[in-house]
Order: C-alpha cells, then sequence, then structure tokens
C-alpha cells in the first residue's frame, strides 16, 4: 500500500497572486509532492494550499512553504475575516493510506520544533498533536488572533508556545496538527445582517449546542454585501453536508432569509457529495454501483499488483509480508463493522466506544500495512549483506557483522506484524458485543486473519532467529514470540466460544 499524507496549510495571504504563486513553488520544488488544489479568497484575505506525498517529502514540503510565507507575508499589515494567528496560520497533516494517525501527529512535532528553531516563529500543536486538552480545539489556540498573542505570548503562561521564542515577529505564529479529513464549507445568505449570521452559527455548531462535528463562525463580506456561515465539518461521515445545510436553511427562516449559495475551500471527499445527491434526490434503492463512473475506473491498485509480485520468482515479497497483509485485512474488518456500526445505529449510547475502537483498528490497520513492505525490504537488506565482499579478513568480519544485523531486523519486523494483529485480535470481542449482530461472520473472518497473521509472522520470526549469533538476542525475541502466541491462543479461543453462540 501507497504511504499518502494530505497537507492542507492556510496562509495568511488572499489577494496578491503573486505571493501565493511563490507560496505554492516553494512547496512543488520537493520531489514526491503533488499539489492538488489552491483555493484564494480575498475577503478572508487567506489562501488554502492542498498537496499530497509521501510523508518524508511532505515535511520539507511544508516547511519550505511556512519558509517562503513568513518571508513575504507581515502580519502587522494584514487584514481579513477570517481569525488567524500568522502568515502560515495552520499546518494539519491528514493520513490518507498505508500512513497512521500517530505518523502524522509525529510529523506534526518534527515539523513544529523544526519551524520553532530555525525560522524562529512560534509553534503551537493542535488536534490529535495537541500537548495540552485545551489546544485540541483550534478555535481556542487562534484566541485573540495575531494582535492578542503578540501582546501576551510573553507573560501569559497558557500562551507559551510548544516550539520557538515567547515572542512574535511579523511572521506571527504558526499551529501545527494532525487531523481527520474535514470539509471547509461556507453557505452564503441573502442579508448583510451579521448578528443573523452568528445567531446561526450560534445554532449549528457542536460548542453552543448544535450539531457534532460542526465548527462555526457567522462572517460579514464586504465583496458581496452579503452574510455568511462559514463552517469547518469535522467528520461528515458522521454529520453529513446536507444535514448542515438543512438545519441552515431552517434556522435562516427564522430570520425571515434565505440561502443564496454555498462554497467549498479546498477538496471534498466525492462520498460527502454522492451521500448529498441520495439525499435530496431521493432515489429508491440506491446503491453506489449505480454511479456510471464506479463501473469505468481501474481497481485499487492493491492487493492485486502485490499478488503478482508475491507470485513472481523472487524472495520478496514472501511469507512475511504475507503474514502482514492478513494483519491489515483483519483490522480493515473491523473497521468495516465499526463503520458499519455507526452509520446504523449512530444513536446507540456504545457509538463512542465503537468510535474509540474504530480509531484502533484504523491505526493497526496503517501498521501492518506499513510492515508489509518493510518486512520485503528487511529480507532484502540480508540478501545484500550476503552479497557483500569477502576476499580479506576485514571484508568477512564486515560481511559477518552486516549479516547478524540485518538477520536482527528481519526477526524484528515480523515480530511487529505478530504483536499488531494480536492487538487485532484483542480488540474484536468488544467489536462483537457492540458491532451489529448481523456482521458476527465478518467479526469471526477478522479474527482468523489475524490467527493466520500471528502464526505466518512467527514462522519467519524463528526462521531468522536460528541465524543470530547472540543468543541472549535471540532467546529474548523468542520470550517475546511466545507471549504472543499464548495472548493469540487464549483470544481465539474465546472468540470462537462467542461466535458459536452467535451464529
Amino acid at each position: 500500500m501507497r504511504r499518502i499524507v494530505e497537507c492542507v496549510p492556510n496562509f495568511s495571504e488572499g489577494r496578491r497572486s503573486d505571493v501565493v504563486e511563490q507560496i505554492k513553488g516553494a512547496i512543488a520544488s520537493v520531489s514526491g509532492v503533488k499539489l492538488l488544489d489552491v483555493e484564494m479568497d480575498a475577503d478572508h484575505n487567506r489562501c488554502v494550499i492542498t498537496f499530497a506525498g509521501k510523508p518524508e517529502a511532505m515535511e520539507e514540503a511544508a516547511f519550505r512553504g511556512i519558509e517562503r510565507a513568513a518571508q513575504l507575508i507581515d502580519m502587522d499589515q494584514h487584514q481579513g475575516e477570517h481569525p488567524r494567528l500568522g502568515a502560515t496560520d495552520v499546518v494539519p497533516f491528514v493520513p490518507i493510506s498505508g500512513v497512521t494517525m500517530e505518523d502524522c501527529v509525529l510529523m506534526a512535532r518534527r515539523l513544529g520544533e523544526r519551524v520553532g528553531t530555525e525560522l524562529g516563529i512560534p509553534v503551537y500543536l493542535y488536534e490529535k498533536a495537541a500537548t495540552r486538552p485545551e489546544r485540541v480545539n483550534l478555535a481556542h489556540v487562534r484566541r485573540g488572533e495575531y494582535e492578542g498573542l503578540k501582546e501576551e505570548i510573553a507573560t501569559e503562561a497558557h500562551r507559551e508556545p510548544d516550539f520557538g521564542p515567547r515572542q512574535v515577529g511579523k511572521a506571527g505564529a504558526t499551529v501545527i496538527g494532525a487531523r481527520e479529513p474535514l470539509i471547509a464549507y461556507n453557505v452564503y445568505l441573502n442579508t448583510p445582517d451579521l448578528k443573523v449570521a452568528q445567531a446561526i452559527a450560534r445554532a449549528v455548531r457542536h460548542s453552543t449546542g448544535g450539531l457534532r462535528f460542526v465548527k462555526a463562525l457567522g462572517l460579514y463580506i464586504e465583496q458581496r454585501g452579503l452574510v455568511q456561515v462559514s463552517m469547518n465539518l469535522t467528520d461528515y461521515r458522521r454529520t453529513p453536508v446536507h444535514r448542515v445545510v438543512e438545519m441552515i436553511r431552517r434556522e435562516a427562516a427564522r430570520y425571515g432569509v434565505n440561502v443564496v449559495s454555498s462554497e467549498l475551500v479546498g477538496l471534498i471527499p466525492r462520498q460527502a457529495l454522492l451521500d448529498a445527491a441520495e439525499y435530496y434526490l431521493q432515489i429508491e434503492d440506491y446503491k453506489p454501483e449505480m454511479v456510471l463512473e464506479s463501473h469505468l475506473e481501474e481497481p485499487e491498485t492493491i492487493p492485486l499488483p502485490f499478488l503478482d509480485a508475491v507470485t513472481a520468482g523472487t524472495p520478496t515479497p514472501g511469507g512475511g509480508s504475507v503474514a502482514a497483509l492478513a494483519g491489515a485485512l483483519a483490522a480493515s474488518l473491523a473497521s468495516m463493522v465499526c463503520n458499519l456500526t455507526l452509520a446504523k445505529k449512530p444513536e446507540v449510547p456504545a457509538s463512542e466506544t465503537v468510535q474509540k475502537v474504530l480509531e484502533r483498528s484504523e491505526r493497526l490497520r496503517g501498521e501492518l500495512s506499513t510492515l508489509i513492505e518493510q518486512d520485503a525490504s528487511a529480507y532484502q537488506g540480508v540478501l545484500e549483506a550476503y552479497r557483500l565482499p569477502k576476499a580479506s579478513s576485514q571484508d568477512k568480519k564486515q560481511r559477518s557483522a552486516a549479516i547478524q544485523e540485518a538477520m536482527e531486523q528481519a526477526a524484528r519486523v515480523p515480530l511487529r506484524a505478530a504483536e499488531e494483529a494480536v492487538e487485532v485480535l484483542e480488540l474484536l470481542p468488544s467489536i462483537l458485543e457492540t458491532g451489529l449482530s448481523s456482521a458476527a461472520s465478518d467479526v469471526g473472518v477478522a479474527a482468523y486473519m489475524a490467527q493466520a497473521a500471528v502464526k505466518g509472522a512467527a514462522l519467519n520470526v524463528r526462521t531468522n532467529l536460528g541465524s543470530l549469533r547472540d543468543e541472549t538476542l535471540a532467546a529474548s525475541l523468542e520470550e517475546q514470540l511466545r507471549s504472543l502466541e499464548d495472548r493469540s491462543g487464549q483470544s481465539m479461543a474465546a472468540l470462537e466460544r462467542d461466535l458459536a453462540a452467535r451464529i
């Protein structure tokens, strides 16, 4: 599975296209990064640049964008409708595939430290990367905006940044974090009355009693002479776009105003649009297969190319990678049952538990997906070590050390796969208990796939342990493996009893 991270930085410039072009160019200068979208808003005086790529490239690209913005944007001269703290206001990393939320949190913290150290810009961590509970919410971090932060950062304890100096230069401060995908969505109303937009925003946003996963502000847009309800929808699956729009329509009707139009800032998942179409068109017996493009698109690149690679007459990818794939499939099934449950029964008290289990299963899926490639790379390292020259005694010594190091790595990777697969197994009883009863068989298949992952990984661990000369290390890894096998056996036995009672 390809490792892909999305990044959606917001820069405090939406009027000077030449400045935005330079920031965009700095980001695009990093190999392995693909620019997806650029949105400029003159009223907000803000632009949003969306790009994606491999994690390593994404960190560098984000840093270059922040660096260039700091050179070009003077916050002392900046004015706009949208709340902001700095030239680069916010930089979120979003896991897309083959990458976990924990990976993105680490990326955010590494980038934050680098920005604080090398650029001298105060950095605050938010959302999943937050180091303090009060900094999870971006709106709380932005409170007082640039002007307020400039006055308080040196003296107020709650304003101390996570990285960088306790002073603000003309680039302001930057908020960096990791989050799930969100939809930046604005709805325009046919009135210039800001109080109406603010009242509707209060009714809609979760923090003041509105819809879950909705953040909203009422703003006056001078260029249009209208007000808008500006929103971030942080989980479109559980609070869909059409539900938000309908609530705004109803609230607007109380004040005798109507929705004029809406706008997207950045990109939107296709499924969010399909959900809205299904709602408004009221198509009977709607199925995703009714969408023409679903029959014309290429199938997913995984697992067919992977199967072809396994089939080829090469040592890698081999059994270790296949074992990791089995674990990833087990975690995927666990996530599927959680998502089905949340979609069918979002109102049940157990939904919070299901959501937490879903977050863990998704983390495990990402980690096991990464181990598919890591196992192949580890064994490739063994092959390369054996190819090292052995003409002299020094060559032989270096070759022997390289082989031992490669063998250790080749044992540790499947050991990690076994550990992650056991964690998947240990999640399944909770899913079986709180999930849809009709999905019990899917939980069972997940269990057997996870068990296969543990057993397959164990075979690879022991194969490589046999070549380790460090007997103490080999014994330690063997002990860890046996403990995992015991946990796997106990979990599987309990699950089989529960499954037998339900199916």
